[in-house]
């Protein structure tokens, strides 16, 4: 959810007169009120016919700028470094009009109006003169931080702005906008981590959940396996007891028949010695 957030616009009146990128939206809107001049930063003079150029430039470009013809206001502003790179009003501005050139939801790259815009700024920062163009440029820097939801850095330059102005309201304003704004990233960065964590150990758990049923199916498949090796060694067991029984049964049953065929055969050579001498008996031999 936006929040829309009042009088955040900064300017740099005078040959600065562009407003800072709005904290809530990249969107740049006029400043209110009516420009006032401003003495240039102080820097390394240029020569007079020099510097009178330069300032004519700078107000080119702020009449493009302001026209909203950014591209020449861009124009306008570097060649008026290409006079004087070290004016800090034409970096400063040219910041400006590259951040009304940037490229929403496009992948920015190194020289990208908002990376080139992003450097000219910081470099203002450590090697500017003019307290108030730092100032801003701070400024700036946090509502860009601000917008590209690094809200840690844009905390870092409005800190950065009160540390030199303590009565720039806008700079608290926004600087609580993005206390708030960090907050709430934290929140849902730790809501996520959470589900996260969660889904971790769903995923965990599941996993070890589909191992254990694996591991249960193998165990009962190597008892079934088991108990079948077992059945048939049984069985086999049985088998041996059963043909080594009909074995013994068989051999009795063999030596019974034999002793039984060895006792009939001494009962019909008794009888026939019986008969022989029951023969012998009644025909006595008589003498010749």
């Amino acid at each position: 959810m936006k929040i829309f957030v009042r009088n955040i616009c900064m300017t740099l009146v005078a040959t600065v007169a562009v407003p800072a990128v709005s904290a809530q939206s990249l969107d740049i809107t006029q400043p209110e009120g009516e420009q006032q001049q401003e003495a240039p930063a102080p820097q390394r003079k240029p020569r007079r016919s020099d510097a009178m150029q330069v300032r004519n430039l700078i107000k080119e470009g702020n009449e493009n700028y302001n026209q909203q013809r950014y591209s020449e206001a861009e124009l306008a502003y570097q060649k008026a470094l290409e006079i004087d790179p070290n004016s800090e009003t034409a970096n400063f501005n040219l910041a400006s009009a590259l951040l009304q050139q940037r490229s929403n939801g496009e992948q920015e790259d190194q020289n990208s109006p908002l990376n080139r815009a992003t450097r000219l700024l910081t470099n203002l920062t450590k090697t500017g003169q003019n307290s108030e163009i730092v100032e801003k440029a701070y400024y700036n820097l946090g509502n860009i931080a601000y917008n590209g939801e690094n809200y840690s850095e844009s905390i870092a330059m409005y800190k950065q702005v009160l540390r030199r102005n303590p009565e720039n309201d806008k700079a608290r304003e926004n600087l609580r906008l993005a206390q708030k704004k960090l907050q709430e990233q934290q929140q849902n960065q730790q809501n996520q981590q959470n589900q996260q964590d969660q889904q971790d150990q769903q995923d965990k758990k599941d996993q070890q959940d589909q191992q254990d049923k694996k591991d249960q199916q193998q165990q009962q498949q190597d008892q079934q396996q088991q108990n079948q090796q077992d059945q048939q060694k049984q069985q086999q067991q049985q088998q041996q007891q059963q043909q080594q029984q009909m074995s013994d049964n068989n051999a009795e049953q063999i030596l019974k028949a034999m002793e039984n065929a060895e006792a009939d055969t001494r009962r019909k050579v008794e009888a026939q010695k019986a008969k022989a001498q029951r023969m012998n008996r009644r025909n006595p031999e008589k003498p010749w």
